[in-house]
């Protein structure tokens, strides 16, 4: 029988809890091929190991499958697995089945993965006296097109947030560090003009050329504390703005140049 995502989930394969006093895979490659080869052998396929470097491979009606054994998921399996879909388009990776495993991202992106390579998986579960085969995946063709299709909304979010940013301003590959995002360069912008003008309203600072659907809203929510609300339709900077302006300030030197610029060409009355 055949399992698969929401199948684990039910048989207890996404368990968040089990004994942490047992170690992990502490089982050979080796012992992963007795119950791989019964379970194979019981739908009725010829089950032979180590045929020309494959760790098993099952024949029946003229369909060749291949599985390769490990102890853990490693970048060595795949390449592996991968290897041998130049023999056939069913190869399964057989591993034990982990002791904690919560079906969280983490196991959503490995599975999104095995899927993408049309690579099958199956785990060996080594408790108790009987062993237990699940199959989690099965290899089968991956329909891009329509993985794309499905995922059309964080496209256009990814090309809206790109192309809404003015400079780069952040290093790639940065974790736990505050990333400049559209939203937050807007915000900047507004605290730059604010800095340079003093206290504005909304269409004043869109005249400036701040976002003009996002300005009043940014100045309204406030998310990062960093406007004051004078009184009604006016805002200025606050001491949090003001120390923001130095936390970024290759991006507030970007948009005071842009605001000088402007100021030599057109004189602002802020007094509106």
């Amino acid at each position: 029988m055949y399992f698969t995502g929401k199948h684990l989930e039910k048989s207890g394969v996404m368990r968040k809890k089990r004994s942490s006093s047992e170690p992990e895979n502490k089982f050979l490659e080796t012992d992963l091929y007795p119950p791989v080869r019964d379970f194979f052998v019981r739908q009725g396929y010829t089950v032979r190991s180590e045929v020309k470097d494959c760790d098993v491979s099952a024949f029946k009606d003229g369909q060749l499958i291949i599985i390769e054994l490990k102890r853990n998921l490693s970048l060595e399996l795949l390449s592996q697995a991968v290897k041998r879909q130049k023999l056939t388009d069913l190869v399964y990776m057989a591993v034990p089945k982990p002791q904690r495993m919560a079906w969280n991202q983490k196991w959503r992106d490995l599975f999104h993965l095995f899927r993408r390579l049309e690579l099958g998986l199956i785990f060996v579960s080594m408790q108790g006296d009987i062993p237990r085969v699940e199959v989690a995946i099965d290899p089968q063709p991956f329909d891009r097109s329509r993985s794309m299709v499905q995922n059309q909304r964080k496209r256009n979010q990814v090309l809206k947030e790109l192309q809404s940013r003015t400079i780069d301003g952040n290093l790639g590959g940065s974790q736990r560090k505050k990333l400049v995002t559209a939203y937050r360069e807007s915000a900047i912008e507004i605290a730059c003009c604010l800095e340079m003008f003093g206290p504005m309203s909304p269409k004043q600072l869109r005249d400036l050329g701040t976002d003009p659907k996002k300005t009043a809203s940014i100045l309204r929510d406030n998310f990062y504390g960093w406007f004051d609300h004078l009184e009604r339709g006016l805002y200025g900077l606050s001491q949090t703005g003001k120390e923001s302006l130095r936390i970024y300030n290759d991006l507030a030197e970007y948009y005071r140049e842009k605001l000088q610029k402007l100021s030599v060409n057109r004189s602002f009355d802020t007094s509106s």
